[in-house]
C-alpha cells in the first residue's frame, strides 16, 4: 500500500483588509485545484479568518497525519521564526498522533524577482524594457518592517538583486512599518541621489491595508514633488511563480532539506540593541477566532525552540 504524501499547509499572517484576506483564500483554493493528489489547507496567524488552527482540523478531519507546512512571507521574521513554529507545536497537542515538517520563507528567490521586474515594466508602461530603457529609473521597494533586523537585512538584499543585471539606475529600500527609512524618507533619499524618475515597488505578496498605505504615503510626496516622475507598482499577486515556488518549498519540507541561515537570528546572536532577544521562548498568537486554550486547560506555552527555530517532523 502506498503511503499518501503529506498534506500541504499554507501559513499566511492575516490582513484587516478583507481583499487581501480573500486573496490567500483563493491562492490556497488554486493550490489545491492543481494539486489534487494533495490535501491543501491555509490558515492565518492573526487578524483573518480562518484561523490556523482552523486549517489544521479540517486536515486532520480529513485522515491528515502529516503536513508540510509553508509559510507564506516574504522574510524570516518574528513570525516565521517564532510564531508559527509555536502554533504549530501547540496544534500538535491538540491533535496527538499528527506530524509535521516545517519550510522555509520565499525569500528573494529569482522567480519573484522576475514577478517584481514585471511589475516595474507595467508601472512604467512599457511592455518590453531593455537595460538602456531603465537606466534612468530609480526603484524604491518598500518592505513590511520588522522589529528583527535580519527580516530587515533580507529586503535589502531582495533590492541588491533585484537591481544586478537589470539596468535600473538604483534599487534602493524603505519600510511602511517598525523600521527605517519609512516611504517618505526613502523618497528623499532617491532624489537626493538625483532620480528624476521612481517607482515606487511594494515588497508584498497580496493587497492589505500595508501595501495601501505604501501607495498613499507615495502619492503623497508625489504630489509635493511635481517636478519628478513618481510612479507606484503592484504587489506580486498570485502569479504562476508564487504557486510555483511554494510547492518547491513544499518539497524541501518534506524531503528534509530545509537549511536556515541563523548567523544573523536575534534569537541566537546578541545583535546590538537586540541583546535582551537572545533566548527567548516563543508562543504562537492567540487568533479572535481561537479561543487560545491549551487542550489540557490554560493557555499554551510552548517556547518550542528556544531559538525561535522549529526543527519538528
Amino acid at each position: 500500500m502506498t503511503t499518501p504524501p503529506p498534506a500541504l499547509l499554507i501559513a499566511g499572517h492575516g490582513t484587516r483588509d478583507e481583499t487581501g484576506a480573500e486573496a490567500f483564500r483563493a491562492f490556497v483554493r488554486e493550490l489545491g485545484r492543481r494539486h489534487p493528489e494533495l490535501p491543501v489547507a491555509g490558515g492565518f496567524i492573526e487578524l483573518s479568518a480562518p484561523p490556523l488552527a482552523d486549517a489544521v482540523t479540517d486536515l486532520v478531519e480529513q485522515g491528515v497525519r502529516r503536513f508540510a507546512a509553508v509559510p507564506l512571507m516574504l522574510v524570516s521574521a518574528g513570525h516565521a521564526k517564532g510564531d508559527i513554529p509555536a502554533a504549530l507545536a501547540r496544534e500538535k497537542e491538540r491533535h496527538p498522533g499528527i506530524s509535521y515538517a516545517y519550510g522555509r520563507p520565499l525569500g528573494p528567490h529569482p522567480a519573484l524577482l522576475d514577478v517584481l521586474e514585471r511589475r516595474l515594466d507595467q508601472a512604467l508602461g512599457t511592455a518590453a524594457r531593455t537595460p538602456a530603457d531603465r537606466a534612468d529609473v530609480t526603484v524604491l521597494l518598500v518592505g513590511r518592517g520588522s522589529t528583527d533586523p535580519d527580516a530587515n537585512a533580507e529586503v535589502v538584499k531582495a533590492a541588491r538583486l533585484l537591481w544586478e543585471g537589470r539596468g535600473y539606475a538604483g534599487v534602493e529600500t524603505a519600510f511602511v512599518s517598525l523600521a527605517a527609512p519609512d516611504v517618505p524618507s526613502g523618497l528623499d533619499r532617491c532624489a537626493r541621489l538625483g532620480a528624476r524618475r521612481i517607482v515606487v515597488l511594494p515588497y508584498f505578496l497580496f493587497t492589505g491595508v500595508l501595501p495601501e498605505r505604501v501607495a498613499q504615503q507615495a502619492e503623497g510626496w508625489a504630489a509635493a514633488h511635481p517636478e519628478l516622475d513618481v510612479r507606484c507598482a503592484d504587489v506580486i499577486g498570485p502569479e504562476p511563480e508564487l504557486l510555483d515556488l511554494v510547492m518547491e518549498r513544499y518539497a524541501e519540507a518534506v524531503a528534509g532539506e530545509v537549511r536556515m541561515n541563523c548567523d544573523a537570528c536575534v534569537y541566537r546572536i546578541a545583535l546590538p540593541g537586540f541583546e535582551h532577544k537572545v533566548g527567548l521562548p516563543q508562543q504562537p498568537h492567540f487568533h479572535p477566532d481561537d479561543d487560545g486554550t491549551h487542550p489540557h486547560g490554560g493557555h499554551s506555552h510552548h517556547g518550542h525552540s528556544h531559538d525561535g527555530h522549529a526543527h519538528a517532523r
